[in-house]
């Protein structure tokens, strides 16, 4: 709309509403986040398998160094003036590095594979990722709220001391106080208040020691009790709201902030096209080689990697984070959700062309056989 119609689209959200746009949804992506770390078994990834660890890792070294080299490259023509070739560089590390698990669970459960072993296999490697890309997410935005080395250790300190405390004392605190809680009257309004309470006392430390309240959001969630009547009671509170009604605004508020009039000549497409090239080759061949080197067919390798190649949410959770923090001028922002959403579209047809050419190959065989 904004493109095509502007005059309707500055009517619609005139620029004083943007702010409220904003506020609305980033309490949206604080519920969010909650329910993606209520969603993430801590003990499950404990006990992964060794090919989920290497896949994980690989699927964050790769894209990342190569996010880090094409920072060199970009840094001179779209960085802002103030931000430092560190902060730039690192951010577009783990703008590469990203998978979106909330987006990669929906494709694996509309595809019937959340039961089979690429599936479970995918979701883990997934998850795996996420807990990675996010911590290193908060020592990065630790580094460049910081400013400089001193404060920024401080910043990375203080965040291992509160990641801690919330696993070691807090996690099993709420799990003996809610197993207290359980068939007591009354009892699901205070297990849901208390959790609200974490949550909102975990954004906002997090956001004070220097990290961003996501990450504060994220990890109250990770630490919540894992039960099934607990996870499904926090759903049922919170997930109406926050996916039906607040997460649409954080998709139109970045749609409002994406220029893609920026992009007006044929260099800037043409560095659209690359930076999308490297994000392709770092997620999706960084986790088919690895896959593969872990013994997995060829088929699933392939399989695997379109599937860590999925940015949606999680990629524009980041680059508005960055925007946000003044790191990444409009037309590289621009550029990253094009990035990010061309990446998702090319899952699916990815995965039915794997499929497809598994099957040539099936019947390749049989006949010579």
């Amino acid at each position: 709309m904004g493109w095509l119609f502007p005059d309707l689209s500055h009517f619609i959200f005139p620029k004083d509403s943007l702010a409220s746009l904003q506020f609305l949804s980033q309490i949206g992506l604080i519920f969010f986040m909650f329910l993606i770390g209520v969603d993430l078994d801590i003990e499950k990834l404990k006990n992964k398998a060794q090919s989920a660890i290497v896949i994980s890792h690989a699927s964050i070294i790769f894209p990342y160094f190569l996010g880090v080299s094409l920072a060199y490259v970009l840094y001179q023509e779209f960085a802002p003036a103030h931000v430092s070739f560190l902060a730039f560089a690192l951010f577009m590390g783990i703008a590469m590095s990203i998978t979106a698990f909330p987006v990669l669970a929906r494709i694996l459960k509309e595809r019937d594979l959340t039961q089979t072993p690429l599936g479970a296999l995918a979701l883990t490697c997934a998850a795996a990722d996420d807990v990675t890309a996010w911590c290193i997410l908060a020592a990065v935005i630790a580094i460049v709220k910081a400013g400089n080395i001193t404060s920024a250790l401080l910043t990375i300190s203080l965040s291992l001391v509160f990641v801690l405390l919330m696993v070691y004392i807090v996690r099993p605190w709420l799990k003996r106080t809610m197993d207290r809680m359980a068939g007591r009257s009354h009892s699901n309004e205070t297990m849901v208040a208390v959790a609200f309470f974490i949550l909102l006392a975990c954004a906002y430390l997090a956001e004070v020691i220097g990290i961003h309240a996501l990450f504060g959001a994220f990890l109250a969630g990770a630490i919540m009790p894992k039960n099934l009547r607990f996870k499904e009671l926090l759903a049922g509170k919170t997930e109406d709201i926050s996916v039906l009604v607040l997460l649409p605004l954080f998709f139109a508020f970045t749609g409002l902030r994406t220029q893609i009039g920026l992009l007006n000549d044929g260099h800037l497409w043409a560095v659209c096209g690359l930076i999308i090239f490297v994000a392709v080759f770092g997620k999706f061949g960084g986790s088919a080689i690895a896959a593969r080197l872990t013994g997995q067919s060829w088929k699933d390798s392939f399989s695997i990697g379109a599937l860590m190649n999925t940015r949606g949410l999680m990629e524009l959770i980041v680059l508005n984070i960055g925007y946000d923090l003044g790191i990444l001028s409009p037309q590289i922002f621009a550029i990253m959700v094009l990035m990010a959403l061309a990446t998702t579209l090319m899952t699916n047809p990815i995965l039915d062309l794997v499929e497809t050419l598994a099957k040539k190959v099936s019947r390749k065989e049989l006949i010579e056989m």
